[in-house]
């Protein structure tokens, strides 16, 4: 990842963008920046991975869909999550040149990264990012929906094969919707944490 290149590009659209080497150093900007607010979470294993949702339970109030309260399942949950003040995700794919790229099957983490927050964070690890839009558009259906749906012990032909996009007809298929942010939504900042180590699918 060219770290300049990419931190210019996501700028030039519109976002506040800012990189960190570890998600150590990304969780901890994270935790300093967001304090005393109604916080929701999409369905991202980069965000578990650096473990933020530990760490801002402690000072936020917080809704995770991975973390779901007493008498709250992962739908109500994640309706919770669309009416919160600040809002975190990740994405299925970057290009070098700004675009992102989201693939979603219930429509949670699509849903609560376009519209309606204060604020939303995209916290993306290097894996995530490719040279261009068609190769990052490649990424999230070919790379990332398999190992996201083998997470969820979904028996997809993608998730069972592990290989690529079958473009399936499965009652538990994935990649129902497909979300390309050219530019950052109006009306709502958004921030998005470059993480120079490989986090999520």
């Amino acid at each position: 990842m060219d770290r300049q290149k990419v931190l210019l590009a996501l700028q030039a659209r519109g976002y506040e963008a800012v990189a960190f080497q570890t998600g150590r150093e990304a969780a901890a900007y994270l935790d300093e920046k967001v304090n005393g607010r109604l916080v929701g979470f999409g369905d991202s294993e980069t965000l578990i991975s650096i473990g933020l949702y530990a760490l801002l339970a402690r000072h936020n109030d917080v809704y995770d869909p991975q973390h779901p309260r007493d008498g709250m399942d992962f739908f109500s949950t994640a309706k919770k999550c669309l009416l919160t003040d600040i809002f975190f995700t990740s994405v299925n794919g970057m290009a070098e040149t700004g675009e992102m790229v989201n693939i979603d099957g219930t429509g949670n983490r699509i849903a609560g990264s376009l519209f309606g927050h204060e604020k939303v964070y995209f916290v993306v690890g290097s894996n995530k990012i490719a040279p261009t839009l068609d190769e990052a558009v490649w990424r999230a259906r070919n790379e990332a929906a398999p190992l996201n749906a083998a997470r969820h012990h979904y028996k997809t032909p993608c998730a069972v094969r592990q290989d690529h996009c079958y473009d399936c007809r499965s009652p538990q298929r994935i990649c129902n919707a497909q979300t390309i942010y050219w530019r950052k939504m109006n009306h709502m900042a958004m921030e998005v944490i470059l993480i120079e180590e490989p986090l999520g699918f």
